[in-house]
């Protein structure tokens, strides 16, 4: 029986061993969290839509939190609200907070989390932002599309100018600028337009944009499933999200077959990614060359529209913005030809006018998710491995510690030297977007030809409604804009009016 008691008395010390070091390990310090959570659920009952909006409230009932912790499903997520505790986040944590949740948007959609976007940071993603610093996002490759950013803008004016040269025009701009950002993209990758020049099928454009705005509304951080993963079986998130991922797929494959076909090359990005292919067939495969297309579409064409149409809401809210911006480009650039991308620098409300939009309305507010890849400390508080990392950068850009009068319109806050340095709205750190010159070329340059070329009204008394809708990765307008517009005389004097609307 000796044996017997000898086992007996190692089991029982081994277990008053794990029993008494196991208590000693040191209680995490974690930040305050709004409520005590649900079993099995934790606070996903708290995930209200537009999410900056609920986050904010949740970090006022907290005192003001500048950061607090969520329990997501089988998630630990911490949200933060504070510009000094991001900046904290991608600086001296960048490395650790460099890679991304597998997320089921991530898996299906974007080619098992292969893309620049959603890869995890390592070799992979490295050769990914190499490539898209030297064959995208390069001066060089942005320059050497100027002529499309401008036939597109261009192409804008004569479908603004047709019914408006004699007296104001009642127009819907959303879904111009979305042909306007689409086309532009679209062309520098496969060389094609989807709208307007009448050699398009129109249900083939029709099908282009609703795939663009599903992808948009399916992303995001605010699906129950990624967070609590019985839902994938109660629910057919996971299903439609991977059937839509299949005709994503189609829609990119179709791009990169007709330029395969064609004999003759051109100089679209989808041409210089296929010659690419041809000398490193073991990197540039096909799943490669779309990830990056996908990218592209969906990083620069929702985003780019719905700027705009905020920047144009805003302006007809405060007519006397508008008026000062006017007033700008009529003494710089004058009344006798168009303001060109180089003209920009001399336009410095229309830049502060750019700035203050993507302040008060950044259109993805809660930028993209971080994980952090090892523990860490940020604020103070124990960050666990595998936490993660949600910056509400809509309340960030309306927190009256950092700005003066937050909530108004005023591009006259970045007339003070170091301001814009406080804008959040592309990222920060290493995993910030890397196409914030194009989308800022494009946008600030459409803005001021709208200024320039037209008279602008609101469609009645009532001022323009500022209310977002609340899903999607992307931030827009709850209705889509309309406006009053009446073409200038620089309109009739430069541009052939009688070309038909693009």
């Amino acid at each position: 029986m000796e044996p017997f008691y000898m086992i007996l008395s190692l089991v029982f010390l081994f277990i008053s061993l794990t029993f008494l070091f196991g208590t000693r390990r040191r209680k995490l310090n974690l930040p305050p969290s709004p409520a005590r959570p649900y079993p099995i659920i934790g606070h996903l009952h708290l995930l209200k839509l537009p999410l900056q909006r609920s986050f904010l409230s949740l970090s006022k009932s907290l005192g003001g939190a500048s950061i607090f912790s969520l329990r997501l499903g089988t998630r630990l997520v911490y949200v933060v609200s504070s510009h000094s505790v991001a900046e904290e986040c991608f600086t001296k944590n960048d490395v650790v907070f460099a890679n991304r949740p597998e997320f089921l948007f991530a898996k299906h959609i974007g080619y098992n989390s292969s893309t620049m976007v959603s890869a995890a940071y390592g070799d992979s993603w490295r050769n990914l932002r190499r490539i898209g610093a030297i064959e995208i996002f390069s001066s060089i490759r942005v320059d050497s599309f100027l002529s499309i950013r401008k036939d597109e803008i261009r192409r804008l004016i004569l479908c603004l100018s047709k019914n408006s040269l004699q007296e104001p025009a009642k127009v819907e701009l959303g879904s111009l600028f979305m042909g306007l950002t689409i086309n532009n993209i679209i062309r520098m990758l496969a060389g094609k337009r989807y709208y307007g020049d009448g050699t398009e099928d129109d249900d083939e454009s029709k099908h282009v944009r609703d795939l663009i705005a599903e992808v948009i509304a399916a992303g995001g951080a605010g699906n129950a499933a990624d967070y609590f993963p019985i839902l994938c079986w109660l629910t057919d998130y996971e299903k439609r999200v991977k059937k839509l991922g299949g005709r994503v797929d189609e829609f990119l494959q179709s791009l990169v077959d007709e330029k395969r076909a064609e004999k003759v090359k051109g100089n679209t990005m989808i041409d210089r990614l296929l010659s690419l292919q041809e000398t490193q067939p073991e990197y540039y495969t096909d799943v490669i060359i779309k990830g990056i297309i996908e990218v592209m579409i969906l990083a620069g064409t929702d985003t780019s529209a719905a700027t705009l149409e905020w920047a144009m809401s805003n302006l007809l809210n405060h007519p006397e913005v508008l008026k000062k911006a006017k007033t700008e480009i009529d003494e710089q650039i004058g009344l006798d030809r168009l303001i060109e991308e180089q003209d920009i620098v001399k336009l410095p409300y229309l830049q502060s006018i750019v700035s203050e939009t993507l302040r008060l309305y950044p259109v993805v507010p809660m930028l993209l998710p971080h994980m952090a890849s090892k523990d860490c400390m940020v604020a103070d508080y124990d960050v666990p491995r595998k936490t993660i990392l949600l910056v509400n950068v809509w309340a960030i850009h309306r927190d009256p510690k950092m700005w003066e009068e937050p909530e108004k319109f005023k591009p006259e806050r970045f007339e003070k030297e170091g301001e814009d340095k406080k804008l959040m709205s592309f990222g920060m750190g290493r995993r910030a977007c890397p196409g914030l010159g194009l989308g800022q070329r494009l946008v600030t340059l459409a803005l001021g030809l709208l200024v320039q070329c037209f008279e602008w009204e609101r469609t009645g008394e009532e001022y323009v409604d500022m209310t977002e809708a609340a899903k999607g990765i992307t931030m827009h307008k709850s209705t889509s804009l309309e406006a009053m517009c009446r073409a200038r005389p620089i309109v009739d004097k430069i541009l052939d009016a009688s070309n038909s609307c693009p």
